[in-house]
């Protein structure tokens, strides 16, 4: 039996009590596992009191984090503090500076700064491991690395952030508006207080960076994900879906366009119902790959919780524990493309078009007649009577697209957005395939 693995953990919210819990009750398990003793000796967290479910008997509580690579027994460091800035940086650094493996689950420190964090850690062949970044208790990171290694990619589809995908299935199925069912996430736990960073989509393209920069080779960059989140959906555009044959799901996708460039885009979509990820409800996540020569692959699991998180953090401990060392995205970070700036979807799709307008006549012949100054083609057009919708003299117009590409739609709405006749920015979602 060789050397025990000793480690710290910053961070004992309800994943980090999660693995201490794991680590200190069921010592024998990961020893088997690990093939030497894993011992928990320090923790960091800001009330040393708290009742977290474990024995501190033989742990050495730290206030401050980065006390924690300070201590000459810690081999390992888990970070599950959060926060892009700040001390989860700080910590991570010190460690890797300090000769630790490190373990995280931080998405936003992993898509702003794991290209430097990466270096660090494969110049001093050390690990930094995140499966427990993306997707929680789905093996997503090791598949991308490992089982799909030898895939070339062409195309990563997600629902990557369970709060979104948790509000618009219940708006689906329960005929709920979006403010009633994100109250109802937030009392459930589901959804933060402050919700903007799950809502708005700045999770998920978090998520996003990553698989990008592991399945695609680039350098992560956030900055070059489109970002579209779920506030504008509304109720009456779920109804409509559903009139289609479709539901809303926010997806996270990244693909190779036909110029050979990599876009990446979170956003809301139109999905058939018969399509696998249309039928992914409630919190749950899944990501879809398509490559050669595998075809197409989806997995399925819970995205988020203390469990499933904590299965993923546990399961980095024991790769490490057993020499499984590898380089975070997959390849040397010496050896990423440079980002390459966002590139733009070019994918030709159908579209749905909300808008919200006067109802006064004339209206639609304008918006049709920018539509055609654009070469776009409508599918179906819909214009509820004033009696049902209408709220003061403004209705809804419904319109779906036959295929066309995105700059020539959104500089159409560009142009329908400044009629005097439209009251709010138009609502456009693609209408995704079977």
């Amino acid at each position: 039996m060789s050397k025990s693995l000793n480690i710290a953990i910053a961070g004992l919210g309800t994943v980090g009590a999660e693995v201490a819990r794991q680590l200190t009750l069921n010592k024998e398990h990961f020893t088997r596992k690990a093939g030497q003793p894993i011992n928990l000796v320090a923790v960091s967290a800001r009330d040393a009191n708290k009742e977290r479910g474990f024995s501190m008997d033989g742990i050495e509580f730290c206030q401050n984090p980065l006390d924690l690579v300070a201590r000459q027994d810690v081999d390992m460091v888990i970070e599950l503090i959060g926060g892009s800035e700040g001390v989860a940086y700080d910590l991570v650094s010190s460690a890797l500076n300090q000769g630790c493996h490190v373990v995280t689950a931080n998405k936003a420190l992993l898509a702003h700064h794991g290209l430097a964090l990466a270096a660090s850690a494969e110049d001093s062949g050390l690990a930094l491991a995140g499966e427990a970044s993306v997707a929680g208790g789905i093996p997503v990171i090791k598949m991308l690395k490992e089982s799909l290694a030898g895939n070339h990619l062409t195309r990563i589809t997600g629902i990557l952030n369970g709060t979104c995908n948790y509000i618009l299935s219940v708006m689906q199925h329960e005929n709920r508006e979006f403010e009633d069912v994100l109250a109802e996430a937030q009392a459930l736990g589901y959804a933060e207080a402050d919700p903007s960073f799950d809502i708005d989509g700045v999770d998920a393209a978090h998520k996003l960076a990553i698989l990008s920069s592991i399945g695609f080779g680039y350098a992560p960059a956030i900055d070059e994900v489109s970002i579209t989140g779920i506030r504008q959906i509304t109720l009456t555009d779920m109804k409509n879906a559903l009139h289609l044959g479709c539901t809303i799901r926010l997806l996270g996708e990244v693909e190779r366009n036909s110029d050979g460039q990599v876009a990446a885009m979170v956003r809301p979509v139109l999905l058939p119902l018969d399509n696998s990820l249309a039928k992914i409800d409630g919190p749950l996540n899944a990501v879809a790959f398509t490559g050669e020569p595998i075809g197409a692959v989806t997995a399925i699991g819970p995205g988020a919780g203390a469990g499933a998180t904590a299965s993923a953090v546990l399961a980095d401990v024991i790769d490490i524990a057993q020499g499984r060392i590898s380089p975070f995205f997959g390849e040397p970070a010496s050896m990423l493309k440079p980002a390459q700036g966002q590139a733009q979807n070019n994918r030709a799709e159908r579209h749905f078009i909300r808008l919200q307008v006067y109802d006064r006549p004339g209206v639609l012949a304008d918006v049709t007649a920018i539509l055609r100054q654009h070469d776009i083609s409508v599918e179906s057009i819909n214009q509820p009577s004033r009696s049902e919708d209408g709220i003061h003299g403004d209705v809804p117009i419904i319109m779906t697209t036959h295929e066309t590409v995105a700059s020539e739609l959104f500089a159409a709405m560009a142009e329908i957005a400044d009629l005097s006749t439209v009251l709010a920015e138009p609502v456009v979602l693609s209408i995704g395939h079977d």
